[in-house]
């Protein structure tokens, strides 16, 4: 049996050795998260793949799971350490070895396995990991299966069982790299830039897009877990300005930047502009929405209200869901519509059939922008931007605040703004027409100017975003009237960036 997790355990003792350290707040509400060390040990990892192994056991699962590992220096450590306690739960082990998330997902079908555990801290910064997990292809876990393992992990309540083996799967990523290449090629001549800021993605996507016919530009294309230049993150705006950089440069007709794990993918135009992910999701909307008519999108609260009143998707008959933000979450309700695709704001695109599986893979973005580009007749991706109605938008701005207050400070600044809009008080100078309360709180105004104030599902820090249809000035004064909401709250830290 596994004993009780400590959620602290000083480093380099005798005690960090040889007990189990899993600091609670790292079971977030759809993945988990630890900065390695300081949060979890390997001991700590092995319980929580028993954990997990007891999850699949109690869900009534075929005991069978996919696992794979990002390019961290310590992630292939910690599979094993996570495989060892699958194996000793019962389960019957695929190691897919060095992977991006979506070849693990991919992996899913391929192989027949209802289960997946990819080793990943993503696009977070050296020094986290965590697990990306999933029971019912192509879904990933969500609040219920995450308080199941929670409370199982730190309750010591793993069953052991005696039933458990290990496959090693060679070369897989051969077999992925086929399955994305498997499609026509383009057929007008499109010059990229591939991005992959030294993450896992370098081994992959590049192959992936000549192989379809672009001429690919290769930039921090070769992995290297020390992330000499920046994290590999589309919406990092120093990845952006150097992909930007590389676009003027070479004179490509597009920049494609992919994070750590392969399942996001952002856009730089070729005039050099960065084009926020969600607005890439409008242009991706109406290029599909022409083909496949009615179609029915997912969108998270973060993304551009032009998902709704956008006149191309309108004539076209396109829908548009609001949902929560979150990989787990985006991924069911485009499951539960039968949506064509789900987009967030960060870059997650969900490609349903027939355009994909499901689930969020960068590189299937990629293609897809590539695909609108190709059927374009001759227009640019900085043309295809400027058809669309103007809007000023923030990046996604992430003010620090603790994983253990987080929440109850979201509560209050929702508690506050639906007292004011009750009240038929003004924010930034506006009436208040509608909250949308599904995941925190989105703020909108009878000009079309809206800020969505939430708690980060997977950091220790909050999400502030804005964007007005009538000027820059209108968009900061919503981030101005938001903040100083959130200021109220003195748990609140610093911003990653701002405006």
């Amino acid at each position: 049996m596994f004993s009780i997790p400590k959620s602290a355990i000083a480093q380099n003792t005798f005690e960090f050795e040889s007990e189990i350290l899993v600091k609670p707040t790292g079971f977030r509400e759809y993945d988990a998260r630890w900065l390695f060390g300081e949060e979890i040990n390997l001991q700590g990892i092995q319980a929580l793949g028993a954990g997990l192994g007891t999850v699949l056991h109690e869900l009534g699962v075929k005991p069978e799971i996919v696992v794979g590992h990002d390019y961290r220096q310590y992630s292939s450590s910690i599979k094993m350490a996570l495989v060892s306690g699958l194996m000793a739960a019962g389960c019957r082990v695929r190691d897919i070895g060095l992977a991006l998330s979506p070849m693990a997902y991919y992996a899913q079908f391929a192989l027949d396995c209802p289960a997946v555990a990819m080793v990943t801290a993503s696009h977070n910064e050296n020094g986290w990991t965590g697990v990306k997990m999933g029971a019912n292809r192509p879904l990933t876990f969500g609040p219920d299966e995450m308080n199941m393992l929670r409370e199982i992990v730190l309750g010591g309540k793993q069953v052991l069982r005696n039933t458990g083996s290990l496959e090693i799967v060679h070369g897989f990523a051969e077999t992925y790299i086929a399955h994305l290449s498997d499609r026509p090629k383009l057929k007008n001549p499109l010059k990229v830039v591939a991005a992959c800021g030294n993450g896992t993605a370098g081994a992959f996507a590049p192959r992936v897009l000549e192989a379809v016919g672009c001429e690919v530009v290769q930039m921090d294309c070769d992995p290297d877990y020390n992330f000499p230049r920046y994290n590999p993150n589309p919406e990092d705006m120093k990845m952006l300005h150097a992909m930007r950089d590389m676009v003027l440069e070479t004179g490509a007709d597009v920049g494609l930047g992919f994070d750590g794990d392969g399942d996001r993918c952002g856009v730089i135009d070729n005039e050099g502009e960065e084009i926020f992910a969600d607005k890439v999701g409008v242009m991706l909307a109406r290029d599909l929405s022409a083909i496949h008519k009615d179609a029915v999108f997912v969108v998270d609260v973060k993304s551009t209200g032009l998902f709704n009143t956008d006149p191309v998707l309108q004539a076209n008959g396109a829908k548009t869901n609001y949902h929560k933000t979150g990989h787990s979450y985006m991924k069911r309700q485009v499951n539960a519509l039968n949506a064509l695709v789900g987009f967030e704001k960060s870059g997650h695109y969900f490609f349903n059939g027939p355009l994909g599986n499901g689930y969020d893979d960068g590189i299937v973005s990629a293609l897809a922008v590539c695909d609108m580009l190709d059927r374009s007749q001759g227009r640019t991706m900085a043309d295809l931007k400027r058809a669309l109605p103007q809007t000023w938008g923030s990046p996604t701005m992430s003010p620090k605040c603790a994983d253990e207050i987080k929440y109850e400070v979201i509560d209050r600044v929702c508690k506050r703004v639906l007292a004011m809009r009750d009240a038929g008080e003004l924010i930034a100078g506006a009436p208040i027409v509608d909250c949308i309360t599904v995941n925190g709180i989105r703020i909108e105004t009878n000009d079309g100017t809206w800020g969505l104030l939430r708690a980060s599902s997977n950091k220790p820090e909050l999400v502030v975003v804005v964007e007005s249809p009538v000027s820059e000035q209108r968009m900061r004064d919503m981030f101005h009237a938001v903040d100083g909401i959130l200021r109220e709250n003195p748990e609140v830290g610093a911003y990653n960036q701002t405006i």
